[in-house]
């Protein structure tokens, strides 16, 4: 790409800040005052019990400019704003001490990635990938497009909703290994834990999770 054409993607796409849309530098994608306000889990609060998990820890809350960035991330293909939600993670994940061997994500439906055109909780698994030094492996494969979680009801129906959706997609890189299973939201923890439970019976030693943010407390 050259000089020019460089210049001028950024004239009609200029960066903005990934949660308050402010325009920044190029190639900035979080302003200095949203790193300090954002509304950041609180450390007695980070950590979440999950069937099936060691741990559970999120950045951040899912509330005002963080639900909309994620809204935007997940419908508007936003899909740069998955650099700074890795890097966000993977602070967070070694705030909490979390050591792993792989990293691995909840992943889309065929269908449901052929309609989005990517991936979300992927790329956000990428960008945290790099910036830990662990490997990223598919290591799940969805195998039924059920409703979004969004429109279930309670916990037992979420639960209900996401059983036997998921399979091993790579039992030989799955047993013996402590893994790092990543997502971009957690509510009740039954996609989480559901996706864990398949890693575990395919041998996992141990799976603790991550999310972006977090909602429903």
């Amino acid at each position: 790409m050259s000089a020019l054409t460089e210049r001028l993607l950024e004239l009609l796409y200029p960066s903005r800040c990934v949660f308050c849309r402010n325009l920044m530098p190029p190639g900035v994608l979080c302003c200095e005052h949203c790193r300090r306000t954002l509304p950041y889990a609180l450390p007695a609060a980070q950590n979440r019990q999950l069937p099936h998990i060691e741990s559970c820890v999120s950045a951040l809350r899912y509330e005002g400019a963080v639900r909309d960035s994620l809204l935007r991330y997940k419908f508007d293909s936003a899909t740069s704003y998955a650099k700074i939600y890795g890097e966000i993670l993977a602070k967070c994940i070694d705030e909490n001490g979390i050591s792993c061997d792989s990293i691995t994500w909840i992943p889309l439906s065929r269908r449901r990635k052929w309609l989005r055109g990517y991936d979300q909780a992927k790329l956000i698994a990428e960008e945290t990938s790099l910036r830990l030094g662990v490997p990223c492996v598919r290591l799940l494969d969805k195998i039924r497009n059920n409703p979004a979680q969004s429109s279930r009801g309670g916990p037992a129906a979420r639960r209900a909703n996401v059983a036997d959706v998921y399979r091993c997609a790579a039992p030989d890189l799955t047993a013996g290994k402590r893994i790092l299973l990543i997502d971009d939201i957690v509510t009740t923890g039954a996609t989480l834990s559901a996706a864990a439970s398949v890693l575990r019976k395919a041998g996992a030693t141990a799976v603790v999770a991550a999310t972006v943010a977090r909602a429903g407390d």
